[in-house]
């Protein structure tokens, strides 16, 4: 095998420190077109699907990708903007603010990009373009704030695929989730605080999570667990009781059992159970994107008024806020501190010896 390398590698560059931060992924375009090359990436990855893979992929190109194209195209068109998809517009801005504020205490020694785990811009090309800009010492900043095997779990199979085909491996740390960090739990309870201020408090404050399959739960993964840890948090952060918030999970796909309860099911339980308004967070999403946009914010806000519910508001996700940007720099200066002491100590040795031999140069 031929590893990939630096045929113009300058062994005298000094090396900076690379940032990736990563999300999900998003089409090109909101045309079946585009969706089923991303839905195709997307849903072959075993990690998203645990299904035996001759099965599914019968299953995948049979019959799914003949379908599904182009109900997710009709979906996507009513969240495009025109710069394009949300996800993709947030997580860039996310990544730009995340480098205004190291660039301003660290002096140009962090360079931060974005990637996408499906779709542009992609991991491997991101981590070609940190490596060519000098970057020796990663950190891989997924967006995930609950780790779960789909999500920071295929991440990080999408970076180690890219390093086994390389001749230099960096210096590297992985962010697997940071569900129950101060910061990001401050983030999202002010965010929560901020909307009560500008509309006033429902009834009930609903915390949704995208969902997953129950097996996945039974067999070990501890995104379950992060989930309502997270809402725990944050509730006891905003000093609510145990009737005035509860958590669920949205965003199912096939037939098997997800983890409960779902938030469609819940919406409209609410709803006929009396409950006249109610607020929903989505503190699994780093980023306003589809599930948050179109599914959250219109398709359950349907079901909740159908079912009698009066009132309904979608509290935004983190994106670009001040809060958001200043834990993403927090949690990056954490990881990367030890690095940054090396870097101080090599350049304090070597100012040291270059004086000294402009001693010994004088003296001579």
């Amino acid at each position: 095998m031929k590893y990939l390398g630096s045929p113009d590698f300058d062994h005298a560059q000094r090396g900076s420190i690379g940032v990736l931060v990563t999300n999900l992924g998003t089409p090109q375009a909101p045309e079946k077109t585009a969706l089923r090359p991303y839905l195709k990436q997307f849903l072959s990855d075993p990690r998203v699907v645990e299904v035996p893979r001759l099965l599914w992929w019968f299953i995948l190109n049979g019959i799914i990708l003949n379908v599904r194209p182009a109900r997710s195209a009709e979906a996507y068109r009513t969240v495009w903007t025109d710069e394009g998809s949300p996800l993709l517009i947030h997580t860039r801005n996310q990544a730009t603010e995340l480098q205004k504020r190291l660039n301003a205490e660290h002096d140009g020694e962090v360079i931060v990009d974005f990637a996408m785990r499906y779709g542009q811009p992609s991991i491997a090309n991101a981590l070609q373009s940190l490596r060519d800009r000098g970057a020796r010492q990663l950190v891989v900043l997924p967006l995930y704030p609950q780790y779960s095997g789909p999500t920071g779990g295929s991440t990080f199979d999408a970076v180690a695929e890219d390093f086994i085909k390389r001749r230099w491996i960096p210096d590297f740390q992985f962010v697997a989730n940071y569900h129950d960090q101060p910061g990001y739990i401050s983030a999202v309870a002010d965010s929560i605080r901020q909307h009560w201020e500008a509309h006033g408090r429902a009834e009930k404050l609903l915390f949704s999570y995208h969902g997953e399959p129950r097996r996945y739960l039974d067999e070990g993964d501890p995104y379950h667990c992060h989930c309502h840890k997270t809402t725990r948090l944050v509730a006891e952060e905003l000093g609510l009781t145990e009737d005035e918030y509860l958590s669920a999970f949205q965003s199912r796909f096939g037939r098997e059992e997800w983890l409960k309860p779902y938030t469609d099911h819940t919406l409209r339980e609410m709803a006929g159970s009396g409950i006249r308004s109610v607020q929903v967070v989505c503190p699994g999403f780093s980023a306003d994107c589809l599930e948050t946009i179109e599914e959250i914010g219109e398709e359950n806000r349907d079901y909740f008024l159908e079912a009698g519910g009066e009132r309904y508001e979608y509290i935004p996700c983190l994106n670009s806020s001040e809060g958001h940007i200043d834990f993403l720099t927090d949690l990056v200066n954490e990881r990367i501190s030890p690095w940054l002491r090396a870097k101080s100590s090599v350049a304090a040795a070597l100012t040291a010896t270059m004086a000294d031999a402009m001693k010994a140069r004088s003296a001579a």
